[in-house]
């Protein structure tokens, strides 16, 4: 039987523990970049901007739940075949007709999605990439900007900041759709 002197040699190093203080660190950081970019905190130059250059009609309000009333968007006081602009740059995931209106949604970098509703005409198609600006369509009577983070609405308008705030157009003054 032979006999074999045994070392004690160290642990192998795991590569993924190597260096983990300072993963954590740099997704934290990662982390906190995306959030301010997201919200536009920091900058003079919103990534978002309003659709048209037409008062809001109608304020952004969700109901009591899900299902419920409210307005899920900003409605704007548009004139027929006013140029609608994509808010931010983005890919257009549908563009088409819902139950007789015509819709166009563009899906963002930042996971947000805004959608532009009761358009006359649609100028894109579903796939294209558009730009900041680019137009989308063109308005009927009215325009509603709705954007969703998931399934959930939000509110545009914090997004829309730096292009001053939503007037509101009282009812007597509103056009009908």
């Amino acid at each position: 039987m032979s006999t074999r002197a045994f070392t004690q040699r160290p642990a192998p190093r795991h590569p993924r523990r190597t260096g983990t203080v300072a993963t954590i660190t740099c997704l934290a950081l990662s982390c906190a970049v995306l959030v301010l970019v997201a919200t536009g905190a920091g900058a003079s130059n919103p990534r978002y901007r309003p659709p048209v250059d037409a008062p809001v009609s109608q304020g952004f309000h969700l109901g009591a739940n899900l299902y419920g009333p409210g307005n899920r968007g900003l409605d704007y006081a548009t004139t027929a075949g006013t140029p609608v602009r994509a808010i931010g740059g983005g890919i257009v995931v549908f563009a088409g007709v819902v139950a007789g209106s015509r819709f166009v949604t563009v899906l963002h970098p930042d996971g947000l999605r805004s959608s532009y509703s009761y358009l006359q005409t649609i100028s894109v198609h579903r796939g294209d990439s558009v730009a900041r600006g680019a137009t989308v369509g063109l308005a009927g009577t009215h325009l509603q900007l709705g954007v969703r983070r998931g399934i959930a609405y939000i509110d545009p308008a914090p997004l829309l900041g730096a292009a001053g705030p939503a007037h509101l157009v009282p009812p007597q003054q509103r056009s009908t759709p």
